[in-house]
């Protein structure tokens, strides 16, 4: 719990005649990051009027997982998790916030984000399988890097496709096309105006 630095070690009394000093250290408190970070996300889920929430945890080789019960998970999701990354980012800037070892943090609520895998690689699979029927790039809706990580790993699985990324964030897209083929920007993605 605490971290010590030596500053002076202790000196002894010279010939029974002189005064001795007590060693000077310095004793720095380690907080718990992970009580933390769950202090932090229960204070903002509170603050978004979510009281009710229970917050179960439980830690992996990737990291901590805080999966969030109760209350209405959508409001908590947001549209496309965008909601759920943002509170995902904040709790894992105070959980590695004065360490030196990064703990990567996922929040989840309702297994959404299993169910977004799924949905995001069947997607990835169909639009692969299409770009190679007809020879024609696709370009994807913003994701953020771990969604994008999911397309690209999918597209992998299909023979003949590929895909890349194009943009800049917070609209960063996926493009999935054929293998060898032209990496143009004409794709079947239109912008609302």
């Amino acid at each position: 719990s605490v971290e010590v630095d030596i500053l002076e070690l202790p000196t002894k009394r010279l010939l029974g005649l002189l005064g001795a000093q007590d060693a000077k250290v310095k004793v720095i408190y380690l907080e718990n990051s992970k009580e933390h970070a769950k202090d932090y996300l229960k204070e903002i889920l509170d603050k978004m009027d979510l009281k009710d929430v229970e917050i179960e945890e439980s830690e992996d080789e990737n990291g901590i997982i805080y999966n969030l019960k109760g209350e209405d998970p959508g409001f908590i999701i947001g549209h496309r998790g965008e909601t759920l990354d943002a509170l995902q980012y904040l709790v894992s800037l105070v959980a590695n916030r004065d360490t030196e070892e990064y703990k990567r943090i996922t929040l989840d609520t309702g297994d959404y984000r299993k169910k977004r895998e799924t949905t995001l690689k069947a997607l990835a699979k169909r639009i692969a399988q299409n770009s190679v029927r007809t020879h024609r790039n696709t370009t994807l809706e913003p994701m953020n890097p771990y969604e994008r990580r999911i397309i690209h790993t999918a597209v992998q699985e299909v023979a003949g496709a590929t895909s890349w990324s194009v943009g800049i964030d917070p609209n960063r897209r996926v493009v999935i096309g054929v293998e060898g083929g032209q990496r143009s920007q004409r794709s079947s993605y239109k912008k609302k105006r």
